[in-house]
């Protein structure tokens, strides 16, 4: 179906500029050969509209208070906001409209699940479609290392934490369908748990959907963009939670790389393989058991998943699970995992230091106009349907 599109078609685009380089070199690496100027990027984009000014009003009311309306209109104007990055006051005032957008989660939280949270804790979010290259597994190891770390070692100065995780699986994903189990079992464990203090909370929010991203997104201090670098053909989540002051960890997959282009280096936190990286492992012949040995704690956490810490009601219920990551890892969790777990620390770091932490924040906000879906689509007018101007 593929061929036949790209044979009939006067324009093919890639939604992301690593998405797009990978169909010339994959997927269409024979027809771009042929057609070597058919193939363009158009990288997404989200409609502010929607993604701020509706579902964030809180934050829309201080842009306005702070820099006008002018960027209501003429998006890219939105830059402006990057002067008060710094200023303490208006830091204050964004930390703030942060406070509560992450209040309103928390009592929804609560009303659909029972579970209560402190909004004074890092709000890290994954929300997205369910699959295994997303990673959400390596999400849910990494809590379940972090929870032994934080058993074993009392004394430490733990920043406070909340793993919120939402999406949906196909009916018949069953690993899918059973990465959502594990994440409910280990929620059910950690949070019950007397001796983390309430530092560590685990939540799988149920029904996720645009109404709940729409409350989710604005509270999010931390951005989970952690796919097999090279799979993700873009994501528009990203740019949502971005747009709404939240800094991302993630791969160098999709348009996370225009991201890290737009808002700074300094300003997103990057860990693990890059897509010409998984593709030489895998071509190489990549063992993930040796990795997985050589990783004290990432052998420790698939341990008691595997041997039924977190499903006392059936023991083997995660067997195969992660057995599947000691014998192929096809989606390279064990190979990131160290680095994943290091950036996570490096985000317990920053989050500390509350003024880096917001100016980060901040400036995210401020430099995501080019993910506008108004820039999109001008993109499309001009360079595919030719519209005349």
């Amino acid at each position: 179906m593929g061929n036949l599109a790209f044979a009939g078609s006067h324009s093919v685009n890639g939604v992301s500029a690593l998405h797009t380089e990978l169909m010339k070199k994959t997927v269409f690496a024979t027809f771009h050969k042929l057609y070597p100027d058919r193939i363009n990027n158009k990288t997404n984009g989200i409609t502010q509209r929607r993604w701020l000014m509706q579902c964030n009003p809180g934050l829309t009311a201080l842009v306005r208070d702070t820099i006008g309306d002018a960027w209501l209109d003429d998006f890219d104007r939105l830059r402006d906001l990057d002067a008060h990055a710094a200023d303490a006051g208006f830091q204050q005032a964004f930390a703030a409209v942060k406070r509560a957008n992450k209040e309103r989660l928390a009592n929804l939280v609560r009303e659909r699940t029972g579970v209560r949270l402190d909004p004074s804790a890092l709000f890290d979010i994954q929300v997205k479609r369910i699959h295994e290259y997303k990673r959400q597994l390596l999400n849910i190891i990494e809590a379940v290392a972090l929870y032994d770390e934080m058993r074993s070692h009392p004394e430490r100065d733990w920043v406070p934490r909340v793993k919120l995780f939402g999406g949906k699986a196909a009916p018949t994903y069953h690993n899918a369908k059973l990465i959502i189990k594990l994440a409910n079992d280990v929620a059910r464990v950690i949070n019950s748990d007397p001796s983390v203090r309430g530092l560590l909370k685990v939540v799988f929010v149920p029904n996720y959907n645009v109404s709940m991203a729409e409350v989710m997104m604005p509270a999010a201090d931390l951005s989970e963009q952690i796919s097999t670098a090279g799979l993700e053909a873009s994501g528009t989540g990203n740019m949502k939670f971005a747009l709404n002051g939240a800094v991302t960890i993630g791969t160098l997959d999709g348009a996370n790389v225009e991201i890290r282009e737009q808002v700074g280096e300094e300003n997103i936190v990057i860990f693990g393989l890059t897509a010409a990286q998984v593709m030489e492992r895998q071509a190489n012949g990549y063992s993930p058991r040796a990795v997985i040995e050589g990783s004290p704690e990432l052998s420790q956490a698939l341990n008691a998943i595997a041997s039924g810490v977190f499903s006392p009601d059936d023991r083997d219920r995660y067997r195969d699970l992660i057995g599947g990551l000691h014998d192929h890892d096809a989606f390279m969790v064990a190979a990131d995992f160290d680095a994943y777990a290091a950036a996570q620390r490096k985000v317990d770091a920053i989050w500390r230091d509350q003024p880096a932490w917001n100016a980060m924040a901040i400036r995210n906000t401020a430099r995501m106009t080019w993910f506008s879906s108004d820039r999109a689509i001008r993109q499309y007018a001009a360079d595919i349907w030719k519209v005349p101007a």
